[in-house]
């Protein structure tokens, strides 16, 4: 499948919903909504800097003349969507194109700022328009759950790296370094081996700092014996790798690897009964029963796992927050863990898809324990 023909099939399951219901246009600002639906790739950054006007029949995005080049050169000049730049405020833009298309009804993310909203109803008046104003309550963040298959090979790339980068990382540590200097090699190492950035901060934390699920890298100095919790990613494409490994300095103790092989059963236990039409909550329930019935229960607090793709964390979940089946197509992490205060934290984490048959894991890293 061509490109622009994997791009107008995601503008075409857009369109499906506007007509179920009754939207004359959609206005999108949320960079990795745009993202997904122009297909441009390296081009959005931090900045809520366009925004989108979409109908039945048209694609307009509205930018500035930071990206103009970038889009043009990734989605081409004769491409669907028809670019601008004009320098007038994308709330008096978007009024434009309601005008000139005569929309009634306007669909808008409830995710953009109040001050986008609030200017927006003063352009469409002084354009002597009164459209009804429809919420999009996480829509396209639903019709993104199905990846296609442009997705997954990016997201497969993101997690080769994610990958390597832990081979590496394994023939680094040694005692003595500090959890910011195994991060700045973990890191540097992705950069230069094929990610175009980072899935997020990632997360090192030796010893007792193991025990915070989203420690911060500090200058705690690793020492013999200690548990090292590194979840970390690559970015390839603006699409994220997510994996989570724990590594034991030297050799565990009996405790150590009695946590570790708790964490494993309870992450290989789950990935088994995952398989499209499972309802999410029911699948973290299974593993906080896993870790529960082993001792450890008070000890898990997150939950399971959560969508991964243009964003680090999208629908769905395994998680309480989503009492609902899972679709075949979509990619979702699973991560148990068992943080100890004082002592160490366990977390095994791996990113895959859910299919009709099972759950396919992205990721390639072994299970077992890695002793460095």
């Amino acid at each position: 499948m061509s490109a622009a023909s994997t791009v107008m099939g995601r503008v075409a399951r857009l369109r499906d919903l506007m007509g179920e219901r009754g939207y004359d246009a959609c206005v999108l600002r949320a960079n990795a909504d745009l993202r997904w639906l122009t297909g441009a790739e390296r081009v959005f950054d931090d900045e809520v800097a366009h925004v989108a006007f979409i109908t039945a029949d048209g694609l307009w995005l509205h930018t500035d003349s930071r990206y103009l080049n970038a889009f043009v050169g990734r989605m081409g000049a004769d491409g669907p969507w028809k670019l601008d730049q004009d320098v007038v405020s994308p709330e008096a833009w978007v009024a434009r194109r309601a005008l000139e298309t005569r929309s009634r009804v306007i669909a808008i993310e409830d995710s953009v700022e109040l001050g986008f909203y609030d200017n927006l109803q003063v352009e469409l008046s002084r354009a002597g328009l009164a459209p009804a104003l429809a919420r999009l309550h996480s829509d396209i963040r639903e019709l993104r759950i199905i990846k296609d298959e442009t997705e997954l090979e990016l997201l497969r790339e993101a997690q080769r790296i994610t990958d390597d980068a832990f081979d590496h990382i394994c023939g680094y540590i040694e005692p003595g370094l500090t959890e910011k200097q195994i991060r700045a090699e973990l890191e540097g190492y992705m950069l230069s081996h094929g990610a175009d950035g980072l899935s997020f901060s990632s997360i090192v934390a030796a010893g007792p700092n193991g025990a915070n699920p989203h420690a911060q890298p500090g200058d705690y100095a690793v020492r013999s014996g200690d548990m090292i919790v590194l979840d970390y990613g690559a970015l390839f494409c603006d699409y994220h790798a997510d994996m989570t490994r724990t590594v034991c300095v030297g050799r565990p103790s009996d405790k150590q690897r009695e946590v570790y092989d708790v964490v494993r059963r309870a992450h290989e236990e789950c990935a088994a009964a995952v398989h499209a039409g499972v309802n999410g909550r029911e699948i973290h329930e299974l593993s906080v029963r896993i870790i529960s019935e082993a001792g450890y229960g008070e000890y898990y607090g997150h939950g399971l796992g959560h969508g991964v793709g243009i964003e680090i964390h999208e629908l769905p979940g395994f998680s309480v927050r989503w009492d609902k089946e899972v679709v075949a197509g979509s990619v979702v992490t699973i991560e148990p863990g068992i943080y100890l205060p004082g002592e160490f934290g366990i977390r095994l984490e791996d990113c895959g898809l859910v299919t009709d048959a099972g759950y396919e894991p992205f990721t390639a890293s072994s299970h077992e324990l890695a002793c460095v």
